[in-house]
């Protein structure tokens, strides 16, 4: 009987390894920045447990990805190269940074997040790299109606989660000021240069209601974040000689970010209405849903900070209401996560 037990859970473990979704970090990315909301915004209990549950799904969704990587290699080299999937692969990074600086804001485990920010610069240079590298030498590509989607946006959010980190951990050290600067300008490089192929698909591709996915979400989320990266700098710039010189320009494209993301919030939720409401497609658990999830966090996130950062003080209830539709829709989702673990032992 133990026996049995035994090699029915390593199946379960090989087969959740082996279709394992390549964006299953942004569970953490979610996790984590609702836990920095709940913090910024005063509500017990809640920060310090998201950060137990990031605790157990971070190291978790880690040795799922290297169980993949041993056992399935092929399967996650192809999804590597896979305009659909491979952008999923960046909530790994996000999801290492968003993690860190959860556990400096709401634990102050300072030595924990430096780690992480490293560990996140590491796989942002062999993600970033390995897969624009691996998308552009596909001999076969798709067409833009298969190939893009809001996921692509990813590689900005990842970008702009090294410039927070980096900024809430502070540094002495110049360079490490100027690689923040610099990452705060690749990650509004990276969302410049993709929103148009995303607005294109959007307004002038015909759509069914399956392909408006969660994923369209980071449309809103990559500039919340940045918006998040810009005020970070901002807050820093009285420790950070460097920063002086760009501090009217950061100042604006922070404002600009913000409007946008802002600007995103009601398109959204009107496709999410003309999907499960007019076209009534059936509303169901999918991994992607943590991509929803984690704009909203982040969003309420970043208004809060850019109320107070800015003085603009009749922003502060928005975030006040902001951060139980955030929790609401990360319960919803955790639930229907837990759902399909209890269905996945009982099969």
């Amino acid at each position: 009987m133990i026996f049995h037990d035994a090699t029915a859970t390593k199946r379960r473990w090989l087969a959740a390894a082996h279709y394992l979704f390549p964006g299953y970090f942004a569970l953490v990315m979610a996790t984590g920045v609702i836990a920095i909301a709940a913090k910024l915004l005063h509500l017990p209990y809640v920060p310090r447990l998201l950060l137990g549950v990031n605790w157990i799904a971070y190291p978790l969704l880690w040795m799922l990805t290297l169980t993949r990587a041993i056992a399935f290699r092929g399967d996650l080299l192809r999804d590597m190269s896979d305009h659909q999937r491979a952008p999923g692969f960046f909530t790994i990074v996000a999801g290492t940074a968003v993690f860190g600086t959860q556990n400096l804001l709401v634990a102050g485990w300072h030595g924990v997040a430096n780690a992480l920010w490293w560990t996140a610069l590491g796989l942002w240079l062999a993600i970033m790299y390995g897969f624009f590298t691996a998308v552009t030498v596909r001999a076969r590509k798709p067409t833009l109606a298969a190939g893009i989607n809001g996921a692509w946006l990813i590689a900005a959010v990842a970008t702009q989660s090294l410039v927070v980190l980096r900024a809430a951990l502070g540094t002495a050290d110049p360079p490490l000021q100027f690689l923040a600067m610099l990452f705060f300008l690749i990650g509004a490089m990276l969302y410049l240069a993709i929103i148009p192929l995303i607005f294109y698909r959007l307004t002038f591709v015909r759509m069914s209601a399956g392909d408006f996915g969660p994923p369209y979400w980071i449309n809103m989320g990559a500039v919340a974040i940045s918006t998040l990266a810009g005020v970070s700098l901002i807050d820093r710039a009285g420790q950070w000689p460097l920063l002086a010189a760009c501090l009217p320009f950061i100042h604006g494209f922070t404002l600009f970010f913000w409007a946008i993301a802002t600007w995103w919030i009601p398109f959204l939720f009107a496709l999410m209405l003309w999907r499960y409401g007019w076209q009534r497609d059936p509303l169901r658990y999918e991994p992607a849903f943590w991509g929803m999830v984690f704009p909203l966090g982040m969003y309420t996130t970043a208004t809060y900070r850019l109320a107070h950062s800015f003085g603009l003080g009749f922003l502060l209830p928005l975030p006040g209401i902001l951060i139980y539709v955030a929790l609401g829709a990360w319960l919803v989702t955790m639930a229907g996560l837990l759902r399909q673990i209890w269905r996945g032992r009982q099969s």
